[in-house]
């Protein structure tokens, strides 16, 4: 029998090897891509975390909850910003 608990820390490892292997696998020109998709997902992890934190009794969830909010929301607003930053390398100059 399987607790929430026991599966969330599957799905969790599971997450961690699939993410693993694809950044080690992907090509250094498809990056930027990929971090873009890894921004949209984020932006779900929040969307989440948001609600596992309103809903969630005080406990392990509301931590787990508030961790995952955090760190996707870095995550989300690291991914913008170097994004932005290699999107203005491509501009010319900002005169359009």
């Amino acid at each position: 029998m399987m607790g929430p608990l026991l599966v969330s820390i599957y799905v969790f490892v599971l997450a961690a090897f699939l993410g693993f292997e694809l950044i080690t696998k992907v090509p250094p020109t498809l990056h930027t891509p990929l971090m873009s998709g890894a921004n949209a997902l984020s932006g779900i992890t929040v969307l989440g975390a948001l609600s596992l934190v309103t809903v969630a009794d005080p406990s392990v969830g509301v931590v787990l909850g508030t961790l995952a909010l955090v760190l996707a929301t870095i995550n989300v607003v690291g991914g913008f910003l170097v994004t932005d930053r290699m999107l203005s390398r491509f501009g010319g100059g900002g005169d359009r």
